[in-house]
């Protein structure tokens, strides 16, 4: 076990009293370890649970704003010293298999071209999670939008939610920003995450402009973790919904700009409305 004097860790904890012993846990049976750790509070008051954890380097700071995840993250990043040169940004609601950060970190410094890598995530039945996506154009985006529940299989879907069955590493559109380890000088040269979004999206967003700028996103599946999932979005999914339906009408504002694309703005916005009312209205008879 060893400290990387270049990788730091930035976690956004949410009233997450219930995961912060797993997840320090965790880290420190990892074979690398960050040296330095940000806490971001988006909580109203900060988690006395963290003072049980002084035996890291932690830096807490406070958002009890609550500006949101990838706001969070960048404010997390920004309080890291100058030396760190990677940086892991993550949930606090997973644990690490103890060999993942090093898995991530060696492949982050020998893939060139590579802005960010991220981990097979697992659930918590020990499912493989499709972290790993292709940028949602309109064709895939439609496709899956509308058949990916009712006929799983549909070529659409099985493009966008991406391949799992390989063990080398391989390039994606974008990962999931439940765990990533960027290298800092790409996050920083685009500005981190566009804080417009709240919540979801944000992700999808960094890995489309990592392209653009000459970046690759690259999951490694060798490095695991478990997630447990969405511990912070699960007391008000109806509002996760709507959250989840205005980030994706930003995304695809946001790709499909000009004056060219406005008629399709127009259907995109106004079919994701339709398709979030739907779904709030289901979400709250079974949530309440």
């Amino acid at each position: 076990m060893g400290k990387s004097e270049s990788l730091g860790l930035v976690v956004i904890g949410y009233h997450s009293d219930g995961v912060w012993e797993s997840f320090f846990t965790s880290l420190r049976a990892s074979h690398t370890q960050p040296a330095d750790i940000v806490v971001v509070e988006n909580s109203p008051e900060v988690s006395p649970l963290l003072k049980k954890f002084s035996d890291f380097p932690i830096t807490v700071v406070h958002r009890s704003d609550n500006p949101g995840y990838g706001a969070a993250a960048n404010a997390g990043v920004a309080a890291l010293p100058p030396h760190i040169t990677e940086v892991v940004i993550c949930n606090p609601d997973l644990t690490m298999e103890p060999g993942a950060l090093e898995l991530l970190l060696e492949e982050l410094k020998t893939q060139s071209a590579a802005g960010v890598v991220g981990p097979r995530i697992l659930t918590s039945r020990g499912e493989t999670y499709p972290s790993a996506r292709a940028i949602p154009g309109i064709r895939i985006g439609i496709g899956h939008a509308l058949l990916g529940r009712v006929w799983r299989g549909n070529p659409w879907s099985a493009t966008y939610l991406g391949r799992y069955g390989e063990l080398t590493p391989h390039s994606v559109g974008w990962l999931s920003g439940a765990f990533l380890m960027v290298k800092r000088g790409a996050f920083d040269s685009l500005g981190g995450f566009d804080e417009g979004y709240f919540m979801f999206f944000e992700d999808v967003d960094l890995g489309f402009r990592l392209k653009k700028s000459g970046y690759r996103s690259f999951y490694i599946p060798a490095a695991e973790i478990t997630h447990s999932g969405a511990h912070a979005t699960k007391t008000d999914m109806p509002a996760m919904i709507a959250a989840h339906h205005r980030s994706a009408a930003r995304f695809l504002s946001l790709l499909y700009g000009g004056k060219r694309y406005a008629p399709l703005r127009g259907m995109l916005k106004t079919g994701l409305k339709v398709r979030s009312f739907i779904a709030y209205r289901l979400a709250k008879r079974t949530h309440g």
